[in-house]
């Protein structure tokens, strides 16, 4: 099991720190300027996926394109969209109700609840991770079997 732990950490965490920090920072900031709490969850939401999901596909297109060259094999728009399809398979149904309803409620409450912008975006940000991961890594570990054999 400790080796699941390690895979899971190397293949989520450079991910979910770059996006941790994005949405914080876009969050917080979007607050500041507009004092509104649900534009600074919808914005610290929206750039926290765009920042985590442009990351995890470079970063399986690279995985993949070095994959296939050992074995001589170009990379292909095929081979793109397979990457796509394992992506929507390991992220999909986590992440409708992490980015539609989740995430969004618990970072627009939380800063109000605690009365401090910073501390609250953090807390919602960890919260919503815990109920983002689970699903995500069962539907990982079925996509890696299923879907993710590049030929």
């Amino acid at each position: 099991m400790k080796k699941k732990w390690v895979e899971w950490a190397k293949r989520y965490m450079p991910a979910g720190i770059i996006s941790s920090t994005a949405t914080i920072l876009s969050s917080v900031f979007t607050y500041k300027i507009t004092l509104n709490h649900l534009t600074s969850a919808l914005v610290g939401t929206w750039v926290g996926n765009i920042v985590y999901f442009g990351y995890m596909l470079g970063k399986d297109i690279f995985d993949t394109q070095k994959r296939l060259a050992q074995k001589n094999i170009q990379y292909s728009i095929k081979t793109f969209m397979q990457n796509i399809r394992a992506l929507v398979v390991e992220f999909g149904f986590s992440e409708l109700f992490d980015s539609f309803l989740i995430r969004p409620t618990l970072m627009y409450y939380f800063p109000i609840w605690v009365d401090d912008i910073w501390l609250g975006i953090i807390l919602a940000k960890v919260v919503a991770d815990i109920t983002f991961y689970v699903p995500a890594i069962i539907s990982y570990e079925y996509s890696k079997k299923k879907l993710r054999s590049f030929n």
